[in-house]
């Protein structure tokens, strides 16, 4: 059987500061995430399957990411919950804001580690993550493939 990977690209708004980090990147501030996410199957053969042809419907791949990633992540402000920042993420929850204290630093290389594990999850069983790509910036991104974590 012949596999096809499939890639559907998304977009989301994320603060974020980083705990204990050396740089200007300590403080809070945000990006424009491009997230591609690469799934990897055999299209589907059976003669009369409303879907033949495909390895997974780009609504369904669509659905996945929104709810584990998207529509998590798209403009709250992520922090390390260990940060000296708890103080201001009380405030801006306080006030109505989507704060996210997570269990890591939230550098693109976490980030893409963590939606790799939320996205897996959630995919058919014949299916496999092949691969993520986190673009912070235009020129800046952190890759997740399967092959380098089996």
């Amino acid at each position: 059987m012949n596999k096809i990977r499939v890639t559907k690209e998304f977009s989301f708004e994320t603060g974020h500061a980083l705990f204990g980090y050396d740089g200007k990147c300590k403080n809070v501030h945000g990006h424009s995430y491009k997230l591609a996410v690469t799934v990897i199957g055999t299209p589907v053969s059976e003669k009369n399957a409303v879907k033949l042809g495909m390895v997974i419907d780009f609504g369904d791949l669509k659905k996945i990411v929104k709810e584990e990633v998207v529509d998590v992540f798209d403009h709250a402000t992520v922090f390390n919950k260990n940060t000296p920042h708890l103080e201001l993420a009380k405030e801006l929850e306080k006030r109505g804001h989507q704060v996210i204290l997570a269990d890591y630093q939230p550098t693109s290389e976490n980030m893409v580690l963590h939606f790799a594990d939320k996205i897996k999850t959630r995919l058919p069983k014949n299916l496999q993550l092949h691969s993520l790509k986190l673009r912070e910036t235009e020129t800046a991104y952190a890759e997740w493939f399967a092959e380098d974590n089996a």
